[in-house]
């Protein structure tokens, strides 16, 4: 499911910003990047995440700055070296004019600001509220798949409307499957009689009830009407449901396949495809459910 949160935080001298991504997945796939100041809330952070969520692809990014910065400018000698290296070696090739001091000192590298280390007091309380904050932009996210919850549900319930009404129109259809199949039946029994050698009255009794077992769809049909009833209920359940929910779709694919191999016309043929395409567009929206 997709949706999006951020939440910000501060504890003197430090701000920071959570901002979590979510978008659809068959599993859940969590992907982190902290500062290394922080990478000891990585383990945490990701149980919090899978405690709260089951299904998605989820990016956590958490950008810390310090308010005021306590250490001292240093300049980077081998840095400065390299490039001054890297300008002689190149002087045949540009402008050899002499590189400034102020351009050499906005080289990313150059100049360093060495932080002051937080004692292990100042630096758990970090860790601690900078976990907290987690917490509430895991809460908004978690608001903001809901809303996409029920934007989504808002196409499931008239797809399983859908599903049904095809059922009872291939319920319907294979009512007058008896008076097809007798005729069937009729021409399968003549084919029997001259066979040669003939076939003894066992094999053919055999033969014709194999015949009239597998043109009988009520069996697939009372399954699909059950798999419509137990996705109903799993729409309105209030726990994650979209593995059940992947499930019961392999089983109305089942169903709908058996139904249209065992169809004795084209028009049951019709409607259990017309089942099977109902099922994939239900099937594709499920995968995008928690």
């Amino acid at each position: 499911m997709t949706g999006f949160a951020r939440h910000e935080g501060e504890l003197d001298p430090w701000r920071w910003a959570w901002e979590i991504r979510s978008v659809n997945n068959k599993g859940l796939d969590v992907r982190l990047r902290l500062p290394p100041s922080l990478d000891g809330l990585e383990q945490p952070s990701r149980s919090l995440i899978a405690k709260k969520f089951k299904r998605g692809s989820i990016s956590a990014n958490l950008r810390l700055d310090r308010a005021s910065a306590g250490g001292a400018i240093a300049i980077n000698r081998e840095a400065l070296d390299q490039v001054l290296a890297l300008q002689a070696e190149l002087s045949g090739k540009v402008d050899p004019a002499p590189p400034r001091l102020e351009g050499l000192l906005t080289i990313r590298g150059v100049v360093e600001v060495a932080e002051e280390e937080a004692d292990d007091a100042v630096h758990k309380a970090l860790q601690a509220a900078v976990a907290v904050s987690l917490e509430e932009a895991l809460g908004a996210l978690a608001t903001s798949r809901d809303e996409e919850g029920g934007r989504l549900a808002a196409i499931l319930g008239p797809q399983i409307d859908d599903i049904d009404k095809l059922i009872a129109d291939a319920q319907g259809t294979a009512e007058a499957q008896p008076a097809r199949l007798k005729r069937k039946v009729a021409d399968q029994v003549a084919l029997l009689i001259d066979a040669n050698p003939p076939l003894s009255e066992e094999r053919m009794a055999q033969e014709l009830a194999v015949l009239a077992t597998r043109a009988d769809v009520r069996e697939e049909t009372d399954r699909l009407v059950a798999h419509v009833a137990a996705a109903r209920d799993l729409l309105a359940a209030p726990e994650p449901v979209g593995r059940r929910l992947d499930f019961l779709c392999q089983e109305f694919n089942r169903e709908a396949n058996t139904l249209c191999s065992k169809a004795a016309d084209l028009e049951l043929t019709n409607v259990g495809l017309a089942l099977k395409a109902a099922i994939e567009q239900f099937r594709e929206q499920v995968q995008n459910v928690e």
